[in-house]
């Protein structure tokens, strides 16, 4: 891999990819719920010292895919980078909001770093 040198002022290239995720009806406990098969880690309110993985900033990372879910056929991987979701931005938000925004709709338009 060659070493980049990047200038102060000049723009960098930023792979972000767009992911449909659509999630699946799931019976638990007695009761219809949408599934979408990964678990998130990060947030403006969360100390990166405790995480399970050291990320660079406070953003809302992938930390887990259940095998088969609609994340993993979808093409989610761990460590991808939740740039937005459905077009509310992800780069400054809590844990919590981004929980409550995730499980809120039943497609979700994912925009990811990798």
């Amino acid at each position: 891999m060659a070493n980049i040198i990047i200038h102060p002022g000049e723009p960098i290239k930023c792979l972000s990819i767009p992911i449909i995720l659509n999630k699946r009806k799931q019976m638990i406990n007695c009761q219809e719920v949408l599934t979408c098969g990964f678990k998130i880690g990060g947030g403006i309110d969360q100390d990166p010292n405790i995480a399970p993985y050291n990320y660079c900033d406070k953003g809302i990372y992938i930390t887990f895919i259940e095998p088969g879910s609609p994340a993993d056929q979808c093409g989610l991987n761990i460590h991808d980078k939740i740039l937005q979701v459905n077009g509310y931005d992800f780069t400054v938000v809590t844990h919590t909001k981004a929980i409550e925004y995730i499980k809120k709709f039943e497609t979700l338009k994912l925009l990811i770093s990798r």
